[in-house]
């Protein structure tokens, strides 16, 4: 708050100090805020030719040229800290408010030019009274001066700047209330101490005049270190101030700029509006941010640290983003683990590849002999497919067992021998990761955690019972039924966990599962055919799922979706389609009695459950006794394992899955072990024989020991949510406990059921070698025979033939005609007469006889029988081999 007091002794009563960064107004004692430097260092303020010749500058002595200018306003929108000068006839100029009843004509000068008790000045400031000094603080173009104004916005003028550093100095403020302190005055002083303190205050003072003179109205704004606002002060001639200090608050038109000195006093106050009362500060006002940058400046502040390219990434670049965020994702990493784990766990299938097989040589040569045959007749001759080189010449002879068609596209590669043991080997370790791969897609897609997952794929794909399979690479190719599942129920948007989401369905997925479904069904019917049993059982409970809630929710949209529903009935009519061409041979082989009278033979006994196959090697030799008991142990020791048949039993009560869920699940495990006894459950005459009694033994379903598959995939579920649900409480548990060290403990804790599933799968099955090739297998053409021709060595003779593919009178497989039994029977006593018109009859041409492998055989001496009255040619090898020309 300013007042008035009244002036020193011995200073002049009509003259008051200006504050500094202020100039005196000669013709009426007020002092105008100006940051211009002094007057003859400016030019503007000496060589303006309003200041002279101007008629509308009369006035009483002291002015300039005796007239007083009229002020008007000149210097506005301070930028950087340098004052702009303004045409002083711009639009926008407003004059300061006058008082009611007083006079508008400006007032007397009362200043002397050289008084010797006139208040310092700035230094390099203008005298009082000189020409300099009125140009700048009354521009004679007959306007009004305001204040000026900062940044050309109508604000508070900026005090002068600090030279040091280019910052306004602020003055001081009140410690307690964070605003600008203003003391009371000092005695005979004619400006308040805060004008006196703070240079930077633009407030503007008159002193008291005598009682005879006129009298000098001040008006006096507080203001704050945010905003100081502008203060005009008027003196009325002929007014006479009454006793004490007057003061006299005006309110001031702050007219809003452009930032060139030009306002259009938008932000002016209204002239009648009340000023606060003196000494109260005013309302702070947050000054306004410009809203454009200054010249030059970029766009952006951080580019002046970084530059960014504007340019698109091309495919190239947009390719190998998409390739790096593929390899690190997270089924990639399973991919990853469960090759590695598959390499480990079925060691040392990799470890001599060429030479040696799982578990033993006889099922693994037939194998390895279907699938190069599918892959290089479907190069050369496809229409021969089911016409293969064995069993010459039955018809459909590649239907004598699972085809193992699905691996056709490896037979391509590689002929002879080594490059089909080879190509067994590697495809026996992928059927394992497969397995492993498929069982953590399903889990997942369930709603299992990672944890549960794993811990659920790895008991599914090695389970113990699955170790006397390790012959069977058409039994150890199930990865693709999990996998199937999981891309359907995720093409769907279904979650056993979350339930049906139509949002994240998807046409692409559901396309994808029912071709690896395809793909599945194409290895065999052994594992097809009763996954197509459970596609189809699927399929019409989605079906009637669809339906009733179509009906329940007549208003909504369908609950497919037309694309979806196209590709279901698309993918399941490519599923039939092939079914049933690859079928047709199936059901055209001959001599093929119905599988019920061997099904009786193979089906287990409820203890085979509990009972580990040989090949365990935990398991194994504990078991030896109770595996006695059985009477065909290789497909009756049925153990999935004592750790997964306890976090299954676990999963019932603890678990991440509802409680219908686990039942529904507890439901489907019984009928799977029904289903697995086969017949002896209650003869299996409403069970087991009505899915698959009826269909012919080559179709490979005769032994019900083999869906065990579906026992533990359920099993593993399951286990998974049990193990789900301990992972999410353990960190629940680690993330509230104070303090947190148990947290790594826990989360060690949740890898123990993975460990012990881990031990449980540590396998003993041997991998024999496979025995050579003899030369003349190499070079001799067919039709030909094989001595010693048996169900098991047939099996190798099948392998040998992959280099040249000649038609064989020998043949063994899951299934074999009776013909070829009687055809070992009529070659018995080879070489003579009735064997050899038997075999002239089937066409065959050349026999061949291993001396090496036909002891304890009826052929052990056949190469010793003279050979010149039966009417063939004899050719003795160097590999101790002899070969019989017939014709």
């Amino acid at each position: 708050m300013t007042t008035e007091q009244p002036p020193p002794a011995g200073a002049d009563s009509t003259a008051a100090a200006p504050a500094p960064g202020t100039a005196a107004d000669p013709g009426s004692g007020r002092t105008v805020a100006s940051n211009l430097p002094a007057a003859p260092d400016n030019p503007a303020a000496t060589n303006n030719p309003a200041t002279t010749n101007n008629p509308a500058a009369d006035g009483p002595p002291g002015a300039v040229g005796g007239r007083p200018p009229k002020p008007v306003r000149r210097w506005a929108g301070l930028r950087r800290g340098r004052a702009t000068k303004t045409d002083p006839g711009a639009p926008g100029a407003l004059r300061p408010a006058v008082p009611p009843g007083a006079d508008p004509s400006p007032p007397p000068d009362r200043s002397t030019k050289d008084s010797p008790t006139s208040s310092p000045r700035l230094p390099g400031a203008a005298a009082p009274g000189s020409t300099a000094d009125a140009e700048a603080a009354f521009p004679t173009n007959g306007s009004t001066a305001d204040p000026p104004t900062a940044h050309g916005r109508g604000k508070t003028p900026v005090p002068p700047t600090d030279p040091g550093r280019g910052t306004t100095p602020v003055p001081p403020t009140d410690p307690g209330r964070g605003k600008t302190s203003t003391p009371p005055p000092g005695p005979g002083q004619g400006t308040t101490p805060a004008a006196a303190a703070a240079p930077a205050q633009p407030a503007a003072t008159s002193p008291t005049a005598p009682a005879q003179g006129p009298t000098t109205a001040t008006s006096t704004t507080a203001t704050t270190p945010e905003q100081t606002p502008t203060a005009a002060a008027s003196t009325a001639p002929g007014e006479t101030p009454a006793a004490g200090p007057t003061t006299k608050t005006a309110p001031t038109a702050s007219p809003k700029g452009d930032g060139n000195g030009n306002g259009d006093g938008k932000d002016a106050p209204k002239a009648d509006q009340e000023a606060p009362p003196a000494g109260k500060p005013t309302r702070r006002r947050k000054p306004k941010l410009p809203s454009t940058r200054p010249p030059g400046a970029p766009p952006d502040p951080w580019t002046a640290f970084a530059e960014t390219s504007d340019r698109a990434p091309g495919r190239i670049r947009r390719a190998a983003r998409a390739a790096g965020r593929a390899l690190i994702h997270e089924y990639a990493l399973v991919t990853y683990g469960s090759l590695l784990l598959a390499v480990l766990l079925t060691w040392p299938a990799l470890r001599y590849p060429m030479h040696t097989f799982p578990q033993d040589i006889w099922d693994p040569s037939r194998q390895a002999w279907q699938i190069s045959w599918a892959g290089h007749i479907l190069i050369t001759d496809p229409a021969r497919l089911w016409q293969s080189n064995a069993f010459f010449p039955e018809p459909y002879s590649f239907a004598f067992g699972d085809s193992l068609l699905g691996y056709a596209p490896a037979g391509m590669l590689g002929s002879g021998p080594l490059a089909a043991v080879l190509r067994y080997n590697i495809l026996f370790v992928l059927a394992h990761a497969l397995l492993a791969i498929g069982g953590y897609a399903l889990i997942r897609q369930l709603g299992a955690g990672r944890t549960g997952a794993l811990v659920g794929a790895v008991a599914f794909a090695y389970a113990p019972w699955r170790l006397a399979q390790e012959g069977h690479l058409d039994i150890i190719s199930a990865g693709g039924i999990p996998l199937a599942l999981a891309m359907l129920a995720r093409g769907h948007g279904w979650s056993m966990r979350y339930g049906f989401r139509p949002g994240r369905r998807h046409a692409g997925w559901a396309a994808v599962g029912w071709l690896v479904a395809t793909w599945q069904l194409s290895l065999g019917f052994s594992l097809g055919l009763p996954f197509a049993y459970v596609l189809g059982a699927l399929s019409v409970i989605v079906g009637l799922a669809v339906l009733v809630r179509r009906l329940r929710r007549r208003s909504t949209g369908p609950v497919l979706g037309w694309r979806l529903l196209v590709t279901d009935l698309l993918g399941g009519l490519i599923f039939a389609g092939v079914g049933s061409l690859i079928a047709l041979p199936y059901l055209r082989v001959p001599d093929t009695a119905p599988a019920g009278t061997e099904i009786g033979f193979f089906s287990a006994p409820l203890r085979g459950l509990l009972i580990g196959p040989a090949e365990s090697r935990i398991w194994g030799a504990p078991h030896a006794v109770p595996r006695q008991s059985l009477s065909w142990p290789a497909e009756m020791a049925l153990l999935p394992g004592f750790v997964l048949y306890a976090l299954a039993l676990v999963g019932l009560v603890f678990s991440v899955w509802r409680m219908w869920h686990r039942l529904l699940l507890l439901v489907a495990v019984v009928v799977s072990v029904i289903l697995t006894l086969g017949t002896t459950f209650f003869t299996g005459r409403w069970t087991y024989l009505p899915l698959f009694g009826h269909l012919p033994s080559s179709f490979g379903v005769r032994i019900p020991g083999r869906l065990m598959l579906w026992v533990t995939l359920l099993l593993a579920v399951l286990a998974a949510g049990a193990v789900a649900e301990f992972v999410r409480r353990a960190e629940h548990l680690a993330a509230h406990r104070m303090p947190p060290w148990p947290g790594p403990w826990l989360r060690l804790a949740t890898l123990v059921p993975l460990l012990l599933v881990l031990v449980e799968t540590w396998s003993a099955t041997a991998h024999p070698v496979v025995p050579a090739q003899p030369a003349a297998m190499r070079t001799l053409t067919g039709p030909m025979l094989v001595l010693p021709s048996t169900a098991l060595t047939d099996q190798t003779v099948m392998l040998w033939s992959t280099s040249r593919f000649q038609d064989l009178a020998n043949g063994s497989g899951g299934f074999a005609p009776q013909r070829q039994s009687e055809m070992r029977r009529a070659v018995a006593s080879f070489p003579d007469v009735a064997s050899i018109e038997y075999l002239r009859q089937r066409r065959v041409g050349t026999v061949l006889l291993l001396r090496a492998q036909v002891v304890g055989t009826p052929w052990e001496r056949s190469g010793d029988v003279p050979v010149e009255t039966l009417g063939i040619r004899r050719e003795d090898l160097d590999d101790n081999s002899v070969v019989f020309y017939l014709n």
